[in-house]
């Protein structure tokens, strides 16, 4: 006899387990972790940089951190590699430019916590990439902040965010469409995007993913970080 399938709440229930080793506090270490590991990232990107030197130094500050395990690739992209989706590689040897645009996403593990964060940074003088770049952060706080107030469910909330973007001149990437996160790894607890779940996501379970895109221009930002309420976000 086969069993009967999960209902629509066992199904949303099973995709925010977490493992055996999950702890709160762990996972806000991670968090914290990361974010410390970005801003040191990006005060060492200066501009004639070449992306891949970029990366190694990335990779560097890590491992003075105490993070050299991550569970993703370390990415810094510069200028047009700012547009494709994690899943691609860069184009090899793009320098940074005097006015430029450049993005850091990171996965650092912390003991057997899962760290995930990104953010975009302009150096120089360029309005377009300094509004991109405000423009991801500022989306990420409007689904977060409508997430606190209204409890919408993952699919509402890139929804929204789809709209919002559009109406600000720029295109959502949904290959960046949000995943969980939790004691390493959360794949094997659920592989699923945020962008889909039809659940009101639980905090310190997920990773809020914004990569906007200029619709017609080789520029665009990116910025994630854990979805939790406002006390952690200064």
């Amino acid at each position: 006899m086969q069993d009967a399938p999960a209902s629509r709440q066992q199904q949303l229930e099973q995709a925010e387990r977490v493992g055996p080793a999950f702890s709160v506090d762990g996972m806000l270490a991670a968090r914290n972790g990361t974010r410390r590991a970005i801003a040191e990232i990006a005060a060492r990107v200066r501009p004639g940089m070449v992306e891949e030197d970029a990366v190694e130094m990335a990779k560097g500050v890590l491992r003075d951190a105490g993070l050299a395990l991550s569970w993703h690739p370390t990415r810094v992209r510069f200028g047009r590699n700012t547009v494709k989706p994690m899943r691609l590689a860069s184009e090899p040897g793009i320098v940074l430019g005097e006015n430029d645009i450049f993005f850091i996403d990171i996965a650092p593990r912390m003991d057997a916590f899962e760290g995930d964060g990104g953010a975009s940074f302009v150096v120089g003088k360029h309005d377009e990439y300094e509004r991109c770049a405000a423009d991801a952060e500022a989306l990420f706080h409007e689904l977060r902040g409508i997430w606190t107030r209204d409890g919408l469910t993952g699919r509402q909330l890139y929804e929204h965010g789809k709209q919002w973007a559009l109406a600000r001149g720029w295109v959502l990437n949904f290959d960046l469409p949000g995943h969980r996160v939790s004691d390493f790894p959360h794949a094997a607890i659920h592989t699923g995007s945020l962008a889909e779940f039809d659940g009101a996501p639980l905090p310190v379970r997920w990773i809020l993913e914004i990569h906007l895109r200029h619709p017609s221009e080789a520029f665009g930002a990116f910025f994630e970080d854990m979805l939790l309420g406002d006390s952690f976000f200064g």
